[in-house]
């Protein structure tokens, strides 16, 4: 069986809705499919985390989002990236091949230079695609599932596999991006692609009060009440494709266009649809990070499983570059 990796990081309270459409809901669906790995990603958080005990609660809390939403612990693996020490020292190896001109193309780091960051930028942003293609290469992953801006990663990931097979021998299973083309880039309540970092993200586990009040936060243009609106330019809409059905759409998409239907309307039409998505499993979300004994125990058996095959494969890197197997005192 082809095995399935993916991660995410664990920053903020919660995952939002755009991790659920773009990462959790097509990773969950995957586990039938693949062997599948899954981690939460808090190596890479420390690139801009810096408090302690909301890493550990942003790392329980996005683990009981995953069980709650239907990840089954039995049949896909999840656990914690730091667990697994031995990708950091695969990053090493492959940091040895890598060269600053393929680390300065990649896009965190050019958004970061567009800003005038460059200088100040630490050097795990800068190595960030290192660590991420460590994260891939250490499982023999066979696919990423990743949305399309993402497609890059996993690019510079095979150039680097490439390059250490060609130096050291065959070492590396090359990777492929698994892209769902229904789901792109998900929109905030600002119209920008949703993210913690832009504060317009949406929690897929607030209670219904709060979740609506966040929905009537999203941003529209100033069309009057009784004229013609278009859904298809409309961040709701956008977002109230993702939850309804064909018919639903059809219809709220008719209102839209009829005139007299107010943004109001729609935002209150998007939070039932969404409410109604969420509430059994945010019922199951609220149970199961309560336990955080339970939570714990699902990241070490998580990362127990997937740990050997971490060792093979780093095993493997090591005696491609001359080094001695591990020592195991």
């Amino acid at each position: 069986m082809k095995r399935s990796l993916s991660g995410i990081k664990p920053t903020g309270e919660a995952p939002h809705i755009g991790n659920y459409l773009g990462m959790i809901q097509p990773a969950i669906a995957l586990q039938s499919e693949y062997d599948a790995f899954y981690f939460v990603a808090d190596y890479h958080a420390l690139t801009t985390e810096r408090d302690a005990d909301l890493m550990r609660r942003s790392t329980y809390t996005t683990t009981a989002t995953f069980l709650a939403f239907g990840l089954d612990p039995e049949r896909a693996a999840f656990f914690r990236q730091s667990d697994i020490p031995e990708v950091t020292e695969l990053t090493w190896l492959l940091s040895c091949v890598t060269t600053m001109g393929q680390l300065e193309r990649a896009h965190a780091y050019k958004a970061a230079k567009d800003r005038g960051e460059a200088g100040v930028i630490s050097h795990g942003v800068f190595c960030y695609p290192v660590l991420m293609a460590a994260d891939i290469l250490i499982y023999d992953s066979n696919v990423v599932p990743v949305g399309k801006d993402q497609v890059q990663h996993i690019e510079i990931c095979r150039d680097m596999a490439q390059r250490f097979n060609h130096l050291f021998g065959e070492t590396f299973v090359l990777p492929e991006p698994l892209v769902d083309e229904r789901v792109m880039t998900i929109p905030g309540i600002d119209g920008r692609k949703m993210s913690k970092s832009y504060g317009n993200d949406i929690s897929v586990v607030l209670p219904p009060k709060k979740l609506r009040k966040r929905i009537m936060q999203i941003v529209t243009d100033s069309t009057p009440l009784e004229d013609p609106k278009d859904p298809d330019n409309c961040n709701v809409f956008a977002l109230y494709k993702h939850f309804a059905d064909a018919e639903q759409q059809a219809e709220l998409a008719a209102k839209y266009r009829g005139g007299n239907f107010g943004y109001g309307h729609a935002k209150q039409a998007l939070f039932e649809v969404v409410d109604a998505h969420i509430a059994p499993y945010r019922e199951r979300y609220d149970v199961l990070r309560a336990d955080e004994d339970y939570l714990e125990d699902v990241l070490r058996a998580g990362a127990a499983k997937v740990r050997s095959k971490a060792q093979e494969v780093l095993d493997r890197a090591r005696h491609g570059v001359g080094f001695p197997r591990r020592f195991t005192p």
